[in-house]
C-alpha cells in the first residue's frame, strides 16, 4: 500500500529549502553599494558637463525593436535574448539586451527630434543569456550616451573624448582606444562581395559559426575570436580599401580631432562591432587587465537606425559601457573609493523613557541634515552601553550621543568623539543638534 503524502510535511520541507538567485544575475550587496554610487555620480557629472539629458526606457520591449534594430542575424538576437510571449495577448516581448535600439524607439515614438538634435544618456539593467564569467553576466548594467541628429565628425570625436575623460576621472589604467570606419552601405556591399569570394576560397579553414556567417553576415567573420582562424582573417580584404572619398574624409576628420586633443588611438581594420546598425566611425576601448573580457566600452555611428525604426532619416552616434566591467577595472587599477561611514552619529539609550528621548533627538538631528543610526535591539531586550558602543564604533560614525537614565534625569546627553580625541562631555538635551553640528564643522576646519 502506497504511503499517503502528508501535505503539512511537504509544506514544511518546501519552506526549509533555500532558493538561490538565477545564475549570472547578481545581488548588489551593501558592501558594494558605495562603489556603484561613486561610479553613478561620476557618470552624472560627465553627462552634465557635455549637456546630455537623461532618458529611461522600459526593461521590456516588443521583440521587433531588437530584431529590427540590432539585426536578426546577430548573436544577440539569434542566441542571447530573453524573449517570451505575453500570456494575456500573445505579444512577443523581450528583456532588453542593449540600450540603443530601445532609446531610438522612444525617440521616434515621442518625436523627440522635432525641435532639433538631441544629446541623451541612459543607464539600467540589460539581459543576455550567456555563460556567466568575470565581467560578463546574464543581467548586467549598461551606461550609454547617444547623440542624435548630428552628421559631422565633431560629434564622433566628442563622444570619444567623453569616454577618455571618464577613464581619467575614474583613474583607470591600461585602457587603449581602437577605431575603424565601416563606410556606407554601398561600400560595405563591395567589401562584402570581396569577403565572400576570399572566404569561399578558404572555406575548409572556417569554423561552424563562420561558415554560417559567410551566408548571413560575412563581415562578422572578422570579429571571430577563434585563434585557429586569425591568420586567415588577417589576410582578408580590408574595408578601409573600399571606402569612398566622403567616408575617408569623415574618418580622417575624426582622427584629426582626437590627435588635436592628445587622444592616442590605433586603427583596427578588423573592428566591426557586433550590431548591424553601425556605419562610418566605430570604436572600442580595450584592456588586457580583465582576461578574455577585453572590451569595456564601444560604439560608433549608426545613421541608418532611426529610419529603420520607423522615424524620419537622421544621423546618430553613441557608445555604451558595461558598468560591472568598469568597476572590475577600477578594482584592478586601485581607484575604487574607500568604504564610507554609514552615518555621522550613533545614538545609544537604555530603553523606556531614554528610548523615547533618543528617538526624538535622532529625528531632530535628521531634520538638520545629520545622518543618524539609532540603536535598536535585535531581541527586544535592552543592551549594555559597552555592547552598543561596539556597534557605534563599527558603524563608522564620527560621534556617539548617549542617553541613559542618569543623563535623562539631568535633561542631558553625553556626546563622545569616536574618531578623534575620544573625549566625552555632557550637553543639554535640547542642544544636541547644535553641539553635533559644531563638532562636525570644527572637525573639518
Amino acid at each position: 500500500m502506497t504511503d499517503q503524502i502528508n501535505p503539512v510535511k511537504v509544506q514544511k520541507m518546501q519552506k526549509m529549502q533555500k532558493i538561490n538567485g538565477v545564475r549570472g544575475m547578481n545581488d548588489l550587496l551593501p558592501a558594494d553599494a558605495a562603489q556603484w554610487a561613486h561610479l553613478e555620480n561620476v557618470l552624472r557629472d560627465l553627462t552634465r558637463a557635455y549637456g546630455y539629458e537623461f532618458l529611461r526606457t522600459p526593461i521590456v520591449e516588443a521583440t521587433a525593436v531588437f530584431q529590427r534594430g540590432i539585426g536578426e542575424v546577430t548573436d544577440i538576437v539569434e542566441k542571447e535574448m530573453y524573449s517570451f510571449e505575453d500570456r494575456l495577448n500573445g505579444e512577443q516581448l523581450t528583456l532588453r539586451p542593449e540600450g540603443t535600439a530601445a532609446l531610438v524607439r522612444s525617440v521616434v515614438e515621442n518625436n523627440l527630434l522635432y525641435e532639433g538634435p538631441k544629446r541623451l544618456w541612459y543607464t539600467g539593467p540589460m539581459f543576455r543569456h550567456e555563460r556567466p564569467q568575470r565581467g560578463r553576466y546574464r543581467q548586467f548594467h549598461q551606461f550609454g550616451i547617444e547623440a542624435l541628429g548630428f552628421a559631422g565628425p565633431e560629434i564622433d570625436a566628442e563622444i570619444i573624448l567623453m569616454g577618455q575623460r571618464l577613464w581619467d576621472e575614474l583613474g583607470l589604467i591600461g585602457v587603449r582606444l581602437e577605431i575603424n570606419s565601416l563606410g556606407q552601405a554601398n561600400e560595405r556591399a563591395e567589401h562584402r562581395a570581396a569577403l565572400v569570394t576570399y572566404f569561399e576560397k578558404n572555406a575548409t579553414q572556417l569554423d561552424e559559426d563562420s561558415q554560417r556567417r559567410l551566408v548571413t553576415n560575412p563581415l562578422r567573420i572578422l570579429d571571430s575570436k577563434n585563434l585557429a582562424m586569425q591568420e586567415l582573417i588577417e589576410g582578408a580584404p580590408k574595408l578601409l580599401d573600399f571606402l569612398g572619398e566622403e567616408s575617408l574624409k569623415h574618418f580622417d576628420a575624426v582622427q584629426a580631432l582626437l590627435k588635436a586633443n592628445n587622444i592616442p588611438c590605433k586603427i583596427n581594420p578588423r573592428l566591426v562591432r557586433g550590431l548591424d546598425y553601425y556605419n562610418l566611425t566605430v570604436f572600442e576601448w580595450i584592456t588586457e587587465e580583465l582576461g578574455a573580457q577585453g572590451t569595456i566600452a564601444g560604439g560608433g555611428r549608426y545613421d541608418p537606425l532611426i529610419e529603420r525604426m520607423g522615424g524620419k532619416a537622421a544621423p546618430a552616434c553613441g557608445w555604451a559601457m558595461g558598468m560591472e566591467r568598469v568597476l572590475e577595472l577600477m578594482k584592478v587599477s586601485g581607484s575604487l573609493p574607500e568604504p564610507s561611514a554609514q552615518c555621522d552619529v550613533f545614538v545609544l539609550h537604555q530603553g523606556g523613557e531614554t528610548l523615547t528621548a533618543a528617538v526624538i533627538v535622532a529625528e531632530r538631528m535628521r531634520s538638520a541634515g545629520i545622518d543618524v543610526i539609532l540603536f535598536c535591539s535585535p531581541d527586544g531586550q535592552s543592551a549594555s552601553f559597552k555592547s552598543q558602543m561596539k556597534k557605534a564604533d563599527s558603524s563608522g560614525a564620527a560621534y556617539a550621543v548617549i542617553i541613559g537614565p542618569d543623563e535623562l534625569s539631568k535633561n542631558e546627553a553625553q556626546l563622545k568623539d569616536l574618531r578623534g580625541s575620544g573625549q566625552q562631555r555632557a550637553i543639554p538635551l535640547d542642544g544636541v543638534v547644535e553641539a553635533v553640528i559644531d563638532a562636525i564643522v570644527g572637525a573639518t576646519e
